[in-house]
């Protein structure tokens, strides 16, 4: 009976002793990592639940706003072969077309919906790399939609449609993104499409559907470095020299 009394009391003792003697180094960067993430999920939390009160402008818009839509990567299973490696223009046109719907689709709807527009372009002996007077034929052509291209677009402008709820597509030099956002593979494209879903003043940010990472989805980049990037396919046909391509964005109206 004592026997059986000793034997956890010494089990007991042993754990006591080596919690004691087990080294603090092995269990601080637990707890300081610990809270490094807490930290993060409250801020994440406070912005959520208590954003910074909203200012309306002297131009009539707010300080902030954001359009809130189902992420579609241009890749949807991750496959970056052709047509998905060139497919950036496609899928920043289906954000936009699933917004004004409403659609939140699965990965072999996206999928779908992107095949056939590429057959689309097909048809019309479009590229891979189809520029925005292009991509204006199939958003008015083939999905229906009203169609406005605004040659040197300033933030103002831009931020103007979107308090309006209507998102934003702009052609980039995915070289000049890369600065800010280093999801990119080989410092990013020469050329790239995304759509702007929101701004924020405070920050001086725009936030976008980034198609070309899985980690686009409410990406922010600042308005200088995403005005900066603005560019169209080039009429050289030569991705490289994406610098020389016109400043324009797409609107899509219902």
């Amino acid at each position: 009976m004592l026997k059986k009394i000793l034997i956890p009391i010494s089990l007991i003792s042993i754990g006591v002793i080596a919690y004691i003697l087990y080294p603090k180094t092995n269990i601080i960067p637990k707890i300081e990592q610990k809270i490094v993430e807490t930290s993060v999920k409250v801020q994440d939390l406070k912005e959520t639940i208590a954003p910074k009160p909203t200012k309306i402008l002297s131009t009539g818009i707010p300080d902030s706003h954001l359009i809130k839509t189902y992420f579609i990567p241009q890749a949807p299973e991750k496959n970056w072969d052709q047509p998905w490696q060139d497919a950036c223009e496609e899928a920043a046109l289906l954000t936009v077309d699933y917004y004004y719907k409403n659609s939140v689709p699965d990965i072999q709807t996206i999928k779908s919906d992107l095949l056939k527009i590429f057959e689309v372009e097909n048809q019309y002996s479009f590229g891979h790399d189809v520029n925005i007077d292009q991509l204006a034929i199939i958003a008015n052509e083939y999905l229906g939609y009203s169609t406005q291209i605004i040659d040197n677009p300033t933030v103002e402008e831009i931020k103007g449609f979107l308090a309006k709820d209507i998102p934003v597509i702009i052609p980039a030099s995915g070289k000049t993104l890369y600065q800010e956002n280093k999801h990119f593979k080989e410092q990013g494209p020469y050329y790239h499409n995304l759509t702007i879903l929101g701004y924020n003043d405070n920050q001086q940010k725009f936030i976008v559907h980034d198609v070309g990472t899985q980690f686009g989805a409410y990406f922010k980049y600042s308005y200088s470095l995403l005005m900066e990037s603005i560019h169209d396919f080039p009429n050289t046909k030569n991705k490289q020299d994406i610098n020389s391509g016109d400043k324009k964005i797409l609107i899509l109206l219902k």
